[in-house]
């Protein structure tokens, strides 16, 4: 099947820029005075107009041209995500180099590979522990010509090599004129973007990102109609990652406010004080909110976890008549109303009361999670993409959307499936390939220019459904293929203490799970289950807690074909993190390094 985009699509292209630049000076002319970004500062938030953001970036990009910074050379930012790293890209930009992110997590064996692949000149450094990984690799980064720190004062003993963002300002003071030639001279196959991949399995590779990619996500969104100017986005994704830039390019072409904040754990906070219309985030977000309602209401018990039960029976009995175009009449009309205002309501105004619809990706999203957020009035619009396709390839829509699928592709986007199953997509949006690296660049991108992803898929009428990562699918010794991210999805769906679940039955005869208990949930728990006060080992480690574990194993294993189901499992005694190297920073799962690394306690099961 090969959906591909017809010319009223192509139409809807109409509005697009040639370059990054050109879309933010456009911008800029078009609503100078409207509020481009707000970020916290102290008890408060502060805001910046599309004026200010123009007046701060051209002060900042003459630096870097003063700096001696060529077009398409690589400036990095090595910086979680803030007002300041949104600052320092747009001088980037508009200085015509070509920005390299990095993970303020990277391990500095790491950092100095992408630095010296990239053969980057500046490096912006969010603190002084992200110098000194470079100032322990320095002779691994000769490139690197400066180091610009954006939070404290550069140290004596690195001399004129580390530098303060306004010592930068200040050595563009005589080259701002020389910002506008940059601009004028940028076309849209120059490079804008070498973003590495995070990498589930060895080193990362550097996806080439012209600005021809982004103006065209930028433009494929407006013409979808999903966003208007008048919305307001809670960022909190990283922006080293390409999820969080396709939404700055979505920004610029559109021209929306956005309150910027990365710290994970004042997402909600946050998402309360602000009261955006939309927010996106990776799967793992939502299941943690889902879980943290669900153990809370569990906690009270009662009368009120009876009125929370109903009321969620109402919402999900209205949330199927509004994925059929329907709207709830008479009893059920009147019965949603009441649910409404005693319940999900609430749980609505734990995210600001305004959320017109979130926005999922970079992993998948179980619909049993995503008909639950629906119930309560909040609608999770999934869509698909990768590094390799500048983040957007499909996505649902708000009046268009079918939960469990990604959503219909992007106006301008082809999608092909193999013989094999796996997702092949063409269009504007398609690096134009690895760095350094043609022979990989070929293994991925054929003759015809089909990308291939290494997912694995169908079509439903138009709507695209992921079925797994084509290299985590297995087969049993009996000979069946299991997709394991399908039923880790579903048992963090269906526990609400869990946070993750790895499944495992490559050539082995039965399917067994490594899993772990989110740290915040479980010691609520343990209190409930005469475990107050004991530490997270000694509360997972519990019979009671294996207990509590196989019940939602055996209430999973209700819902798997026979040789999907869990027959063993091992709850570890620690989470998996980001910075223990199982998790991606986007919060994916590094499936082989885990594997490896639990070797032991797996073979155990199979004993």
């Amino acid at each position: 099947m090969t959906p591909v985009a017809d010319s009223g699509q192509l139409a809807l292209l109409s509005n697009r820029k040639d370059t990054m630049a050109q879309m933010f000076l456009d911008r800029v002319a078009a609503t100078p005075d409207r509020e481009a970004f707000r970020y916290p500062s102290g008890d408060a938030w502060k805001s910046v107009s599309w004026r200010d953001m123009d007046v701060l970036a051209r002060r900042r990009a003459a630096g870097l041209v003063a700096l001696g910074v060529q077009p398409e050379q690589r400036v990095a930012i090595a910086s979680s995500t803030r007002m300041e790293w949104v600052e320092c890209y747009l001088a980037a930009v508009l200085a015509a180099a070509a920005t390299t992110t990095i993970y303020p997590t990277t391990m500095s064996v790491d950092v100095a590979f992408i630095i010296a692949d990239a053969d980057v000149q500046v490096v912006f450094a969010e603190d002084a522990a992200q110098v000194d990984k470079l100032r322990e690799r320095k002779a691994e980064i000769p490139s690197v010509r400066k180091v610009v720190l954006i939070d404290g004062e550069p140290l004596e003993s690195d001399g004129d090599w580390v530098i303060s963002l306004d010592a930068l300002d200040a050595l563009g003071a005589d080259e701002v004129d020389a910002v506008d030639g940059r601009i004028a001279k940028v076309k849209p196959e120059d490079l804008c973007t070498l973003i590495y991949t995070s990498g589930t399995t060895g080193r990362p590779k550097g996806v080439r990102l012209p600005h021809s990619v982004w103006t065209y996500e930028g433009a494929a969104v407006e013409g979808m109609r999903v966003l208007s100017p008048d919305d307001l986005q809670f960022l909190w994704l990283p922006l080293s990652h390409v999820f969080g830039q396709v939404l700055l390019a979505v920004q610029f072409q559109l021209g929306f406010a956005t309150a910027i904040d990365g710290r994970i754990d004042k997402i909600v906070e946050n998402a309360a004080i602000v009261q955006p219309t939309f927010m996106a985030a990776a799967p793992r977000i939502f299941e943690k909110a889902h879980g943290r309602i669900v153990t809370m209401i569990a906690s009270e018990g009662g009368p009120k976890a009876k009125l929370f039960d109903w009321a969620f029976g109402v919402g999900a009995r209205v949330s199927a008549l509004r994925q059929q175009g329907k709207e709830p009449g008479g009893l059920l009309g009147a019965q949603y109303a009441a649910a409404d205002r005693l319940v999900l309501s609430k749980i609505r105004a734990r995210f600001g009361g305004r959320i017109r619809f979130f926005v999922s990706g970079s992993a998948a999203l179980d619909k049993k999670l995503a008909e639950w957020f629906h119930a309560a009035g909040l609608l999770i619009l999934e869509g698909y993409g990768l590094s390799e396709t500048a983040a957007g390839s499909t996505l649902n829509r708000p009046t268009q959307y079918r939960l469990g699928s990604v959503g219909p592709a992007f106006p301008g986007t082809q999608f092909k499936i193999a013989e094999d199953g796996e997702i092949l997509i063409k269009g504007d949006g398609v690096m134009s390939g690895y760095h350094n690296q043609p022979e990989q660049t070929a293994e991925v991108i054929d003759a015809d220019g089909w990308f291939h992803t290494g997912d694995i898929g169908h079509f439903e009428d138009e709507y695209l459904f992921i079925t797994d990562r084509k290299k985590d699918l297995f087969k049993t010794s009996g000979g069946k293929y299991v997709a394991p991210q399908v039923i880790e999805g579903r048992f963090k769906t269906i526990c609400p203490y869990a946070s993750q679940f790895v499944v495992h039955g490559n050539k082995r005869n039965f399917v067994s799970a490594l899993v772990t208990l989110d740290p915040d949930a479980v010691v609520g728990w343990g209190a409930a289950n005469g475990l107050g006060g004991k530490s997270y080992a000694e509360i997972v480690s519990s019979d009671a807690a294996r207990v509590m574990v196989q019940g939602y194993v055996d209430e999973l294993n209700a819902g798997l074909n026979r040789w999907e189901t869990i027959k063993k499992f091992t709850i570890l005694e620690r989470d998996l993190t980001v910075e223990s190297g199982e998790m991606t920073p986007s919060l994916k799962l590094k499936r082989k390094h885990v594997e490896v690394e639990y070797a032991a306690v797996l073979d155990k099961m199979y004993e």
